[in-house]
């Protein structure tokens, strides 16, 4: 999950393909990006 949201913000691809290539919803892609965010991988 926090590899999605790094890769998100790394790339200039829409999140609406990025959901779409990692099969999750954007909802939760949006989910995701308010509780874990600002964290690193062994945070979370």
């Amino acid at each position: 999950m926090i590899r999605i949201l790094r890769e998100a913000e790394s790339r200039e691809e829409p999140v609406k393909d990025l959901c779409r290539r990692h099969d999750i919803t954007e909802q939760t892609f949006y989910r995701w990006r308010n509780k874990f965010g600002g964290m690193d991988v062994a945070e979370a």
